[in-house]
């Protein structure tokens, strides 16, 4: 690698160079060649050479967030803290810095010129140019809501440059091209009072100081899973604060961090990091990803093999008449998993059939609500093929999904429900001990489709024909009053449950997605029954669910009486999983986070499969 200092004079080159000099935890042995272009001609020159003679580099500005190697490094570290690079100005309320300008320094700048915004962003450390690829941020505000545009060279040498609109933002992630090193970027800020903006500056920075360890760090180490799920917070459950690894740390400070605190090697800090991934998967079943960068991309090969993240195909769409919701909750799912680091896959199927992408993933997740989804068809042709999903088999889908079937099991489990009876074209008259009001279910439809509220005698003609458009046996029951609440099952755990209070007292289709009568509200806990009704409900959804068969996830429906009685509804299988469906907000209250409840469902399932199998 010597040769490239004797091809390029003009550029200054070291070599032997420790990582301790280049980046802030210091780990790792030496970097055998690093050059120190001045400027983005030099630059330019330096990438062309190395892109001619096809040797690796790696660029490195504050090194705030990099992973120095034991290994020699096969290729030439490229500093850019120097020179142009270190340049600052601004036109207006434009700042435009270089790559190697600290992010404090950039909000300091702004401070003197009478501008301001970026004060919760004052902690971070490193240079602009990790920042911007980063989207570096903290405190709900990050680098995307102050970026205008970003510069910089191809590995080629050729110029590069965008405009914020040109990328896709995102937690902790850029749409930047991998081949572009970042040069510089101008950011906007606001019009602020000097003294008012240096204030929130040292809030923040004693904020910081606060919580964040001393000594050698590389920042927080993995990326945050969702905002209930720091990565600090999970490694913290796990009680490995204080772990050691030869000269590294998991700081007792703050969990998601490493301190260096006496020459730690990679291997050191590999090795720790390696057992806080492990050790939060078992436990939450989401898997962390690094925030920082290794040098040696085998060693973050080795540290997401530790554990490998499972397949998992989200099914969703359908053709039922709950399609669209089905294609939200599917969504949302996909997304949670996503959040969790798990390799998924979505797929809109709308026909029952099992697909190629289904076969190859570790377990697919249903989230096709009515239809061959929730009724069991496509449950029961996974089962013939052996392939691990989550949620209840085909005969328990079938049984759930059924209303009629579900009140004669309730019946028979001494589950109170409400009088009912099957109506059909041939036999449309009730029996003579029922009143109105009454309502009319199509056995096999969700989401309140195909569910009407019959008030009086003279509607119940035209309300029963609607009903035959969906099927041609219909359950009709008397209307119970109450309080409508709905209890949670999920892997064979009762979670809290939740109240649900409609506008218009009936919580149909309106009432849960469209709002056009107002909004539901939900309270969780229960707010307007004692805790022994609600206990009671609970027992009964348990044992609902254990009486049809059903495992992983199920969703009971009832309404209680003013004398404390819960009387059944109906079961959900797959019950909807959209921001606004009631399983995730019960199991945040139960302190499981959408991601952690949808990961368990997934690990749940897969080792159900591997159990089977054996």
């Amino acid at each position: 690698m010597r040769e490239i200092a004797e091809l390029l004079p003009q550029i200054k080159f070291r070599f032997d160079v420790p990582y301790s000099e280049l980046t802030t935890l210091g780990c790792g042995s030496k970097a055998p060649v690093a050059a120190y272009p001045d400027n983005d001609i030099e630059l330019a020159q330096l990438l062309k050479t190395l892109f001619e003679r096809k040797i690796p580099y790696f660029v490195i500005s504050g090194g705030s967030n990099v992973i120095g190697c034991d290994a020699e490094y096969k290729g030439v570290v490229i500093v850019l803290k120097q020179g142009s690079f270190r340049e600052i100005s601004h036109i207006g309320d434009v700042i435009c810095a270089g790559c190697g300008v600290k992010l404090i320094e950039v909000i300091q700048y702004g401070i003197a010129q009478g501008l301001g915004g970026m004060a919760s962003l004052a902690g971070i450390p490193g240079g602009i140019g990790g920042a911007v690829r980063m989207n570096a941020g903290a405190r709900e505000d990050d680098m995307a809501n102050h970026v205008v545009e970003i510069f910089g060279c191809y590995r080629d040498g050729s110029v590069y440059h965008a405009v914020k609109e040109d990328i896709e933002w995102s937690y902790r992630h850029t749409s930047l091209p991998e081949d572009v090193i970042i040069t510089g970027a101008s950011m906007r800020l606001v019009p602020a009072v000097s003294e008012v903006e240096k204030k929130a500056v040292q809030q923040e920075l004693e904020l910081r100081r606060s919580h964040e360890p001393k000594g050698r760090t590389a920042g927080c180490m993995f990326k945050n899973i969702s905002s209930e799920d720091s990565a600090g917070k999970l490694i913290d459950m796990v009680n490995l604060k204080g772990t050691l690894s030869g000269g590294a740390r998991i700081s007792e400070e703050h969990a998601n961090f490493i301190v260096n605190f006496d020459n730690a090697s990679e291997k050191d800090v590999l090795d720790l990091m390696k057992k806080a991934r492990q050790s939060v998967a078992e436990m939450f079943n989401v898997y962390l990803v690094p925030e920082v960068i290794f040098m040696n991309p085998e060693s973050e090969k080795e540290l997401l093999a530790a554990p490998a993240p499972l397949k998992v195909a989200v099914l969703k769409g359908g053709n039922s008449s709950e399609r669209e919701v089905s294609l939200r909750s599917g969504a949302a799912v996909a997304q949670a998993l996503r959040n969790g680091n798990y390799d998924v896959a979505e797929i809109d199927l709308q026909k029952c059939e099992v697909t190629d992408e289904m076969r190859r993933a570790d377990v697919v997740y249903v989230v096709l609500h009515g239809g061959f989804g929730e009724g069991g068809g496509i449950q029961e042709l996974m089962e013939q093929e052996n392939i691990a999903f989550v949620g209840s088999g085909s005969a328990a889908c079938e049984l759930v999904m059924d209303k009629i079937e579900s009140k004669k099991l309730a019946d028979s489990a001494s589950i109170p429900t409400a009088k009912w009876c099957i109506l059909t074209a041939e036999n449309r008259k009730l029996p003579a001990d029922f009143t109105f009001p009454l309502v009319l279910k199509a056995p096999n439809e969700g989401s309140t489709i195909g569910i009407e509220l019959v008030k009086k005698a003279e509607d119940f003609e035209a309300a029963l024909e609607r009903e035959f458009k969906f099927a041609p046996e219909i359950l009709a029951e008397e209307f119970v009053k109450g309080v409508e609440i709905t209890v949670p099952v999920v892997n064979d755990t009762v979670l809290p449950a939740i109240e649900i209070a409609s506008p218009s007292q009936f919580y149909d289709y309106d009432a849960k997605y469209l709002y056009k009568n107002g909004r539901t509200q939900y309270f969780c806990p229960v707010k307007s029954l004692s805790d022994e009704v609600v206990a009671k409900a609970s027992d009964y959804a348990l044992e609902f669910y254990k009486k049809a068969g059903c495992r992983d996830i199920l969703r009971v429906d009832f309404i209680v009486t003013a004398d404390g009685v819960p009387y059944f509804l109906e079961g959900n299988g797959i019950p909807g999983c959209t921001a606004t469906s009631l399983v995730p907000k019960a199991a945040k209250v139960a302190g499981i986070s959408f991601e952690q409840m949808t990961g368990t469902l997934v690990v749940k399932a897969f080792e159900r499969s591997q159990e089977e199998k054996e």
